[in-house]
């Protein structure tokens, strides 16, 4: 790994009796793509306004390139900061509003203009500069964020949820349009997203927050295919858990373990080797290319994404559950 961007270092972050942050320790490296996330309230916002600046450790301490950063205020940080809302100046046409940070720094006019328009040029926004924000649709006004925070050229450029309000379609394709702009720039992203799919499919890493704490770290393979905690089994991908008992009479291990939708076949009983369950279909949604079943067996609600050109069972029909025991991930923690 190339060396350290960020660095964590027991940080917590309290608000009277509330651990929005707690003890939490990472290494995040110099251009990685690096992901935070969680479910709302679970610290991975307020990890990121720490490492902005926009607040201060309760205890430990922050490096940022190996420079201690508690106290130092967010604009003397070689950090930028892409927020949901855009935050855009209505008043301003575009281009003014990506120069805005130059010109507080007395920059030139003509060079303003100049570096402006390579940012936007950067982002696929040649040529938008007089348009005002306004004019713009929700994904072209979200470049212009983009533009207006590496206009600085940080080392370190943070992303709070800033696809969260974009269309299905438009959000898909700026995560393609961002990973591609971080290889460009070779920049280290730091993304704060609730969104599963958003993080897997962007990130070199992922970190897992709840509670205040990070529950896992590792790439977006290890964190789908073998979770260390029912939480994260459950909140990345949605895997089944299955609870100590019941997997003891399939591996002899009193453990819980995960098992990957995917994983699971479906028959109306006559189907080979393999762990079976017997179960009752409770419901079906068609995805496109997949169908996800609902299915009540063992005192469980399990879930199966089968190729939706199968010959499905029907809900209500009484079905048997196999996958194979190698399917099944054992895990470390059971919280």
């Amino acid at each position: 790994m190339s060396r350290s961007a960020v660095s964590l270092r027991g940080v917590s972050r309290h608000f009277g009796s509330v651990k929005a942050l707690d003890a939490v320790d990472l290494e995040i490296a110099e251009g990685e793509f690096f992901a935070m996330l969680g479910p709302s309230g679970s610290g991975k916002t307020t990890c990121l306004r720490l490492i902005a600046g926009f607040e201060q450790p309760s205890a430990g301490h922050i490096e940022i390139f190996g420079e201690r950063v508690e106290g130092v205020p967010p604009y003397r940080r070689n950090v930028n900061t892409v927020f949901q809302d855009y935050a855009l100046f209505p008043h301003m046409n575009v281009a003014e509003n990506v120069a805005y940070s130059l010109m507080l720094k007395r920059v030139p006019k003509a060079e303003r203009a100049r570096t402006a328009e390579a940012a936007l040029e950067m982002v696929k926004l040649g040529g938008y500069g007089a348009r005002r924000p306004g004019q713009l649709s929700g994904g072209q006004r979200q470049r212009v964020a983009l533009a207006r925070a590496i206009v600085n050229n940080p080392r370190v450029l943070l992303l709070d949820e800033p696809l969260g309000a974009l269309d299905l379609k438009l959000r898909e394709s700026m995560q393609e349009e961002l990973k591609s702009l971080q290889k460009r720039l070779g920049i280290t992203f730091i993304f704060v997203t609730h969104d599963q799919g958003e993080a897997l499919s962007m990130a070199d890493r992922v970190a897992v927050f709840s509670e205040g704490r990070i529950r896992q770290v590792g790439t977006p393979e290890t964190i789908y295919r073998a979770p260390n905690s029912p939480f994260v089994a459950d909140f990345v991908g949605s895997s089944n858990v299955l609870p100590p008992e019941l997997v003891e009479t399939f591996t002899g291990e009193r453990r819980w373990a995960s098992l990957r939708p995917e994983a699971i076949r479906v028959d109306g009983g006559e189907i080979g080797g393999g762990e079976r369950l017997s179960g009752t279909v409770v419901a079906r949604s068609y995805l496109g290319p997949v169908t996800r079943l609902a299915i009540e067996a063992a005192g469980l609600r399990l879930h199966a994404a089968l190729p939706s050109t199968s010959a499905l069972p029907a809900e209500g029909e009484t079905v048997t559950i196999m996958f194979d025991r190698d399917a099944l991930h054992l895990m470390e923690s059971d919280a």
